[in-house]
């Protein structure tokens, strides 16, 4: 996949001036695929794929959870986890890695903000890693105020500090409301 991945000693997680930790990646899909999969499908492989990023290794993933649209709309429910990796990459080389997958499994960019989609994945942090600008963001700026990113964070990194906030992922995932598990 041709994507160039932190390998160089000015990257601030090698110059070691960011706390190396977990990379999290949010997973969602609330329609099929282009081949038909359903949305658990595709997050399914979607995961399998992270865990052959060059560099990277999936080493967690949370139980799945079933979730209404947000905000509320007559959208499908949608299917989200999130994935713990181990490894050192680039933001801006994991972002388009990230938008890469998403579009092999017939997601559209640019597309209606908070539309249905095969596939949505969000790269929640690398680490306590802070960034403003350019994208992405990190950490993602609205994924402490979202119970279907948090519960299932807290099962794969409780104890990750958000580098804003102060706080861990179980501390934050315990004030909001808590998603629906799969069976």
């Amino acid at each position: 996949m041709g994507f160039s991945f932190c390998d160089g000693p000015d990257h601030p997680i090698i110059a070691g001036k960011v706390k190396p930790g977990p990379i999290l990646v949010a997973l969602g899909a609330n329609l099929p695929g282009p081949d038909g999969r359903a949305p658990l499908e595709t997050c399914r492989a979607a995961a399998a794929a992270l865990d052959a990023l060059p560099g990277l290794r999936l080493v967690a993933l949370s139980r799945w959870y079933r979730t209404p649209p947000d905000p509320p709309s007559d959208q499908p429910w949608y299917i989200n986890a999130v994935a713990r990796l181990a490894g050192a990459a680039d933001p801006a080389a994991l972002l388009a890695a990230l938008h890469v997958l998403e579009a092999a499994a017939g997601r559209v960019r640019p597309g209606a903000a908070n539309a249905a989609r095969p596939l949505d994945l969000d790269l929640i942090a690398i680490g306590g890693l802070v960034r403003a600008a350019p994208d992405p963001v990190l950490p993602h700026p609205r994924a402490h105020l979202r119970g279907f990113v948090m519960a299932p964070l807290a099962e794969v990194a409780p104890g990750w500090m958000h580098p804003l906030l102060g706080r861990t992922a179980a501390a934050l995932a315990a004030e909001l409301a808590a998603p629906e598990p799969l069976a």
